[in-house]
């Protein structure tokens, strides 16, 4: 136990022994209690890089204070952590360092653990798993051929990012300025068979069901929303002259369709190569289908590229008109979206508008204002609605009921019809490295793709059971590739692919539920308790790929009969990134601050208070050295509150009437209750813990003023303002506040305690001071009763001496009471 005599509490002793406890009793072990209500609480699992970073001492801290908080008010609490383990990141470093990638991953968990253990985070880890490991990945094979047996996987060839250096394929967000984002060497583009998932088919629903997610913050919903894109329009053939050919687009303009004097389509589009073959323009075609894919190596799908393109030689037929319409390929359109092939409407396009001045191509206005006669010549593209004009039999019908009419029209004859488009692209899973889940499917001669029967599952990676076993890519890994059709018994090859380590990532919560299952990926009993996850914590740069992706494979899980649920989780918090020198904390940077070096020389819960006190948690937070010092000298002030009452005995005296209370006594005893009320809202509220840590600040003031000033108060008193105290703090500094209870005789941990209940009456100002203006200008200010009436006020106003004296006789026009904290007198 710690020495009361001492000024300072020794961290290190104490946190090592809480530590101890805690490993050794398990208090954070959790079952499912259909009796108890759950609570659900989880921050995004680390990759484990190593070492833990001033970003992950926020946010898991953030999640440690919910789950103690929540369990403190009696909920079921599960809180589980774990490891996103598998990734090139960890194959790159473990071929620098000549080992192999599970011995460098499985050290790095080792150490991280170790260092969250060192934080006392709260964590039930008999849960914990990693998604290497292939106890784990073998269930997630196992959900890959179901949605291949239900459609939702498919194999097709593609267009992708490849980096020569890393040899895999990268997602367009991992391309930056043209180059990849580890390696930095250039990206360019190649032709390759790959496994997606159709996530496409859930767009309507995961559009549908953000409306659900009230627990989520605005801009997250706005991001996947604006992710998923619907649109709806008309979806129509423009013959390709000359040909059996057609070119399929969808526009959300029908009403501009008689304006379209070309045509673009995407540099990937297969019909560029097709249409230009065998003309005078088909090396022209080909040099920019190649110049433009590089280029588009170097942007991203939202930064705006010169707008260039080429003829086909091709032309096409307006649908609507017969007009016979130039096809380009165009480097302005996205095969991501839409069909590829855009209807060009200079007019009312600004796009269009530019490239058609930039090729000398004709400009047909077809949507005027309102009353506006026709213009020589327009400087911009019209894009706002009007009235049509040359629009043949539409010709003067509001733009807006054209559309309808012209969707109907195209419908009637054939060559169109509603639609309705997203942006949302079927996800691509396939990796061509070493490091990920293989994907379990075998290819065969005779038979074709077979799946892994279940019984074989899992596909393990080869080398993972020795240090020194090969971690080439699979494709090179010849003693992998050959294996028997499990069909024919024929001589066949495996896929060589492995998963993108985002699917791993978007299921993890729900097998936390049940980490031991051996018969399924889920307990379907656990996860019915559990699920959905109560409060996730991570950052926003998760909140389109891994959260959109959670969302679909809780989807599919729900179809496959795992779960019954619909979203994952129920309400999420973006924690703001840790900066220092006005730049976020980054090794390349220069600006890391180390958390084990704090801990060291610190104390974890000082740490921890420092993270929590220093900013909102949805606030970015600004490194400040003396921040911790702050934080450090607080725990240290509550220590010398606490200590003298140790070292005077463990009583724990009855609080007497409050009308016996001396004044001291009895505005402590206030104070302590109107401090629980101040942090049970800020922790409920929003989580804005600063708030509540502010108010517990603001307590242990008083209580140390009033000591300090030897002001008699109460023993039992201050006994339950530092009880009170220790259970406020003990969510945000757990070995302190456990280490200081068990000083002053409590022999029950914080762990199995309740929130301290608040008492409204007790909470209650028995005075206050109410500002006097007259004209706005502050006069007074009066000490009245805390239940005084707005008459009442307006009468000790007007008596008040130097009220009277301002108003020389004169007569008030006007008197206004304000909350009980204003009386504005005006003359």
């Amino acid at each position: 136990m710690e020495n009361p005599s001492s000024e300072r509490y020794e961290f290190k002793a104490v946190e090592a022994k809480w530590q101890r406890r805690w490993a050794e009793g398990k208090p954070y072990k959790v079952v499912a209690d259909p009796a108890r209500k759950k609570y659900y609480v989880l921050e995004m699992f680390p990759y484990p890089s190593g070492r833990i970073h001033m970003g992950h001492v926020r946010n898991y801290t953030i999640g440690d204070v919910i789950a103690r908080y929540k369990r403190m008010r009696g909920y079921n609490v599960i809180h589980p952590m774990g490891w996103d383990a598998f990734g090139l990141p960890a194959e790159n470093a473990a071929l620098k360092r000549g080992i192999h990638p599970a011995a460098w991953t499985y050290d790095n968990i080792a150490y991280m653990r170790d260092q969250l253990k060192a934080m006392g985070l709260s964590y039930d880890w008999d849960r914990e798993l990693a998604t290497c490991d292939p106890s784990y990945y073998r269930w997630e094979q196992l959900i890959f051929l179901k949605m291949l047996e239900k459609g939702l996987v498919y194999r097709k060839e593609t267009t992708v990012n490849w980096c020569e250096s890393c040899a895999t394929v990268l997602a367009r967000e991992q391309v930056i300025d043209g180059c990849c984002w580890r390696c930095d060497q250039p990206v360019v583009p190649r032709t390759m068979h790959g496994w997606f998932f159709r996530i496409t088919d859930y767009a309507e629903e995961l559009l549908a069901d953000l409306d659900k997610l009230t627990g989520w913050p605005e801009k997250v919903v706005t991001m996947q929303r604006n992710w998923i894109g619907r649109s709806q329009g008309l979806a129509c053939d423009f013959p390709v002259e000359g040909s059996d050919r057609k070119i399929t687009i969808f526009t959300t303009r029908p009403d501009t369709i008689y304006g379209v004097t070309f045509m673009s389509l995407a540099v990937e589009h297969p019909l560029v190569e097709q249409l230009s073959a065998g003309t005078e323009h088909a090396a022209a075609v080909r040099e920019f289908v190649r110049t433009t894919l590089i280029e588009k190596q170097r942007k991203s799908l939202d930064e705006e590229l010169d707008k260039k393109g080429v003829f086909t030689g091709a032309y096409c037929l307006n649908p609507f008109t017969g007009e016979r319409v130039p096809v380009f390929a165009a480097n302005f359109v996205l095969m991501e979206y839409g069909t590829g092939a855009v209807m060009a409407v200079p007019a009312h396009d600004q796009r269009d508008f530019d490239f058609a001045n930039a090729y000398n191509l004709p400009i047909r206005e077809v949507i005027r204002p309102a009353a506006q006669h026709p213009t020589e010549k327009l400087s911009q593209a019209y894009t706002e609605p009007g009235v049509l004009v040359d629009s043949g039999p539409f010709t003067g019908m509001d733009s807006e009921a054209a559309k309808e009419a012209i969707i109907k029209h195209a419908a009637a004859n054939g060559f169109g019809q509603a639609q309705v488009t997203y942006r949302l692209r079927d996800w691509g899973i396939s990796r061509q490295r070493y490091w990920g889940a293989p994907i379990p499917v075998i290819h065969c001669a005779k038979c074709g793709i077979v799946p892994v029967p279940e019984e074989q599952l899992p596909v393990v990676l080869p080398g993972t059971d020795r240090p020194d076993g090969s971690h080439a890519p699979l494709h090179q890994q010849t003693d992998f590739i050959a294996t028997t059709c499990p069909t024919c018994a024929g001589a066949a090859r495996r896929e060589t692919d492995t998963m993108d380590t985002f699917v791993e990532s978007s299921w993890y919560f729900a097998r936390y539920t049940c980490p031991d299952c051996a018969t399924s990926p889920l307990d379907p009993e656990q996860a019915r308790y559990w699920l959905p996850v109560d409060q996730y914590i991570g950052g926003v740069e998760h909140a389109i790929l891994h959260l959109l992706y959670s969302r679909f494979f809780t989807k599919v899980l729900r179809d496959l009969g795992y779960l019954n649920i619909d979203e994952p989780f129920r309400n999420l918090l973006t924690q703001g990134m840790v900066i220092k020198d006005g730049a976020k904390m980054s090794k390349s940077k220069g600006n890391v601050v180390d958390p084990n070096e704090l801990i060291e020389r610190y104390g974890a819960d000082t740490v921890r208070l420092f993270s929590l006190f220093a900013a909102p948690p949805e606030r970015d937070l600004e490194w400040n050295a003396q921040g911790v010092d702050g934080a450090s000298r607080f725990l240290n002030k509550v220590y010398r509150l606490v200590a003298p009452v140790a070292q005077a005995g463990n009583t724990s005296p009855a609080l007497p009437p409050l009308e016996s209370l001396n004044e001291p006594s009895r505005a402590l005893h206030r104070k302590t209750h109107q401090t629980i009320k101040k942090v049970t809202d800020s922790i409920e509220s929003n989580f804005h813990f600063n708030t509540a840590i502010s108010a517990v600040m603001e307590l242990v003031n008083l209580a140390s003023a009033l000591v300090a000033d030897g002001k008699e108060v109460a023993p039992a008193v201050l006994r339950a303002c530092l009880d009170t105290t220790l259970l406020l703090l003990f969510p945000m500094v757990p070995h302190f506040c456990e280490e200081l209870r068990e000083m002053i005789g409590h022999d029950r941990s914080l762990d199995q305690s309740s929130w301290p209940d608040f008492d409204a009456e007790a909470a209650r100002e028995e005075a206050i001071t109410v500002i006097v203006q007259v004209n706005g200008k502050v006069r007074a200010r009066l000490e009245v009763p805390a239940d005084t009436g707005d008459d009442e006020l307006q009468d000790l106003a007007l008596a008040d001496e130097r009220i009277q004296k301002t108003l020389a006789g004169k007569e008030p026009k006007k008197i206004i009471v304000v909350q009980r904290k204003l009386v504005n007198i005006v003359v």
